[in-house]
């Protein structure tokens, strides 16, 4: 019983944080339809942000973490501003592709900036644990879970309660409509950009207590939480979150059992 309830933390740990890389998906997919794949090397890049923050400069892990969710929000603006935005008009394809070279490219830079080929540095979960009856429980572990729970809880309050939020709901429904109702779509879809990039380091961050040490090829999980998207309905902002959980559910107990 032990080793299935360990199981099933791990499963939903990791789950949780392929479920906020598939959400990154969902969310520009919903608002551009567009497919960003280069969505795991931006939640890399959120964790090399706060090395160099909190592991570098040694800045406080809450300070580091909200500069790096502001940073990496900025950057997923300008992304849009300066790449994405310049291919409108051109096939999907292009889109893609190109997505797929911003993923190359950040994967390749970040290590040259850093001058490292991996990453660590403490948070307030590193190497906590804490019983329960018999069973041990990693805090790193438990603190992914409930900070998926609050981000989603965060986000469904800023879709649906919010000026912002409901703008980006109607462009995302219909862009011609919401620009006859005077909502500045392109202005939108950057901001868009900038959520969805600032999850992906959101997901950086929370992933450093379970990984411990990570490097630039820790971006190449997205292909699961891709997965993950596809199998919640890739429209879906819930079904992201319950498909990352069901991969990585399975993932955990299909390893012990096979």
């Amino acid at each position: 019983m032990q080793i299935y309830i360990s199981l099933l933390i791990n499963g939903l740990s990791l789950g949780c944080i392929y479920g906020l890389i598939a959400l990154g998906f969902v969310l520009i997919y919903k608002a551009t339809e567009v497919v960003n794949f280069a969505q795991g090397d931006l939640m890399m890049v959120g964790a090399f942000i706060a090395f160099g923050l909190i592991g570098v400069l040694g800045l406080n892990y809450w300070l580091g973490f909200l500069l790096t969710i502001a940073v990496m929000i900025v950057f997923g603006f300008f992304l849009d501003i300066v790449v994405i935005r310049r291919l409108i008009g051109q096939p999907q394809f292009s889109i893609v592709m190109a997505t797929i070279g911003i993923g190359y490219v950040l994967r390749f830079v970040m290590p040259y900036a850093y001058n490292v080929e991996q990453i660590a540095f403490l948070t307030p979960f590193t190497g906590k644990a804490m019983q329960v009856a018999s069973v041990t429980l990693d805090v790193g572990k438990l603190a992914a879970m409930g900070g998926t729970l609050v981000l989603c809880a965060a986000l469904y309050f800023f879709f649906q309660r919010t000026r912002v939020g409901v703008a980006m709901q109607a462009a995302s429904q219909n862009q011609l409509a919401a620009y006859y109702m005077g909502i500045p779509v392109a202005m939108i879809f950057s901001l868009i950009w900038g959520i969805s990039t600032g999850v992906a380091g959101i997901t950086g961050v929370m992933m450093m207590p379970i990984a411990n040490v990570m490097d630039p090829s820790i971006g190449f999980i997205a292909i699961k939480a891709f997965a993950g998207a596809v199998v919640g309905g890739f429209g879906s902002i819930p079904g992201a979150l319950v498909g990352g959980i069901i991969i990585g559910m399975v993932e955990q107990f299909s390893d012990y059992l096979l």
